[in-house]
């Protein structure tokens, strides 16, 4: 086994923590063929970014842009939201995912431990659903939307396969 190498600090530590979550999601997707990628699971859903596999991952990839883009946007970078890109097999979602953590990653340069957490809401960021946050809480925000949409996406293997 090889020994693991552990970022530094609060940053490193919630930036380990989300590329754990997208490696597990790599893992949990790894198996899943081009064709049960694009079964439409849940017809009856009134979004449309949970009704396939495919529509998740595509979500999934986009919302992890989205937080670094908030964060950006939060130090005053001027950037756009990304729109969702649907991709045709298992293998582009797995670079697309390596994409968006790296570009995770490129959004914490020039940004310390100790602006993570924020206490005044007015220096904190607001979201496009309306919700306020500072630095670590959009990250924890943005592990745990991993975690829930692979679960969600176990599920739904289970289903494509009966």
């Amino acid at each position: 086994m090889t020994p693991r190498n552990y970022r530094q600090g609060a940053i490193g530590a919630l930036l380990d923590e989300y590329e754990r979550t997208i490696i597990d999601l790599q893992q949990t997707i790894s198996d899943i063929s081009d064709t049960e990628l694009i079964i439409i699971v849940d017809n009856q859903t009134t979004d449309s970014s949970f009704i396939s596999i495919q529509t998740i991952l595509s979500h999934v990839v986009c919302s992890s842009y989205a937080y670094a883009i908030y964060i950006r946007r939060f130090k005053g970078e001027t950037i756009d939201f990304p729109f969702e890109i649907y991709h045709m097999t298992i293998h582009d979602y797995h670079n697309h995912l390596n994409d968006s953590f790296n570009f995770m990653v490129d959004s914490f340069k020039g940004i310390n431990d100790n602006e993570l957490e924020e206490f005044a809401n007015n220096k904190k960021l607001i979201t496009s659903w309306g919700q306020i946050y500072d630095i670590e809480q959009i990250m924890e925000h943005a592990i745990v939307h991993v975690l829930r949409h692979r679960r969600q996406i176990e599920k739904y293997k289970i289903i494509v396969r009966q």
